[in-house]
Parts: structure tokens; C-alpha cells; sequence
């Protein structure tokens, strides 16, 4: 995939959104329309490639919105960032069901390791960033791996476009 037609996305767990796994509250629902409408901005800027990190919250939604763009536009390609083989294995029976389907439904999946460990989550939001030429997070401002992931583009001058929550 070309770096200069490929986004990826960064974004909140539910554990730090305010509605936390309730996607029927409003503010979940008007999080949903806002990065849908980022990712339609990025098609019209000429993106075609979206890499997710397939992580609980923020991560599916933009999966979501990704997926739903290929459906109705011309050669849109979703990839799986995927930090290690056991990323879903402690999640619910439900989020593990949702994380499957959405990894089935890319068009590419990348592991960027076996095994767990400290860093693996760092190294899968580096493959990301070094493989894309924007980055749209769903951030609060707060210290976590959005935050690293926001400066790290930043630094590796990566364009940014910045959902408030």
C-alpha cells in the first residue's frame, strides 16, 4: 500500500470514554458520526487504505466506519493492525465475537508479533503511523497510547486530525 493514500486511526478504550461500553448513548452515537465523517474527508482527500488497530472502543468504531466506506465507495482496502496473536483472548465472549468479525471482514491482516508483551501495543501504533500519511485520533488530551501514538505522528510528521471527546 502506498504510505500517501493510507490512514490510520488511534482512539480511546471504553474504560476512558465517558459512556464507557453503553454505544447508545448520545455522546457515543455523535462519536460514531464524527469519525465516519473523518473517514469520508479522508476518501474525498484521496485515502483508500485504513489501518485499525483492532482494539476495544474507538478502534472498532473506526473499523466500523472503514469497512462501511469500502461498501459504498471504489477501492477502499480496510487492514487489521493486530499487536500479537492473544489480543482478544481475556476480552468478553461479545467483544470477542465482534472483534473476529471485524478482522474477517478486512482485506489484510498484519500481526506485528506472536506473543504478548510490555510493548507490543507501542510497536502495533508505530507500524501503523510509519505506514500511513494520516492519522485521525478520537482523543481527550489524556497521558495513555493515543496520547504516544498523536505525538509519535506528530514527530515523524504524519498529519493529524483530531476528534475532541
Amino acid at each position: 500500500m502506498e504510505r500517501e493514500k493510507t490512514c490510520c486511526f488511534t482512539g480511546h478504550r471504553p474504560n476512558k470514554l465517558p459512556w464507557g461500553e453503553n454505544e447508545a448513548d448520545p455522546r457515543c452515537i455523535t462519536l460514531k458520526e464524527a469519525i465516519r465523517r473523518e473517514v469520508e474527508k479522508a476518501y474525498d482527500k484521496g485515502y483508500r487504505h485504513f489501518i485499525c488497530g483492532m482494539a476495544k472502543g474507538c478502534d472498532f468504531y473506526f473499523c466500523e466506519a472503514a469497512q462501511a466506506l469500502r461498501d459504498e465507495r471504489p477501492g477502499v482496502t480496510v487492514e487489521a493492525a493486530i499487536p500479537c496473536e492473544s489480543q482478544a483472548n481475556k476480552w468478553s465472549e461479545k467483544d470477542r465475537e465482534r472483534y473476529f468479525r471485524l478482522v474477517g471482514l478486512c482485506d489484510f491482516e498484519t500481526v506485528v508479533q506472536h506473543h504478548y508483551d510490555r510493548g507490543c501495543m507501542l510497536r502495533r501504533n508505530r507500524y501503523m503511523v510509519d505506514h500511513s500519511s494520516l492519522l485521525i485520533a478520537a482523543f481527550d488530551g489524556t497521558l495513555g497510547g493515543t496520547m504516544y501514538t498523536v505525538t509519535y505522528a506528530m514527530k515523524h510528521e504524519t498529519e493529524v486530525e483530531i476528534i475532541d471527546i
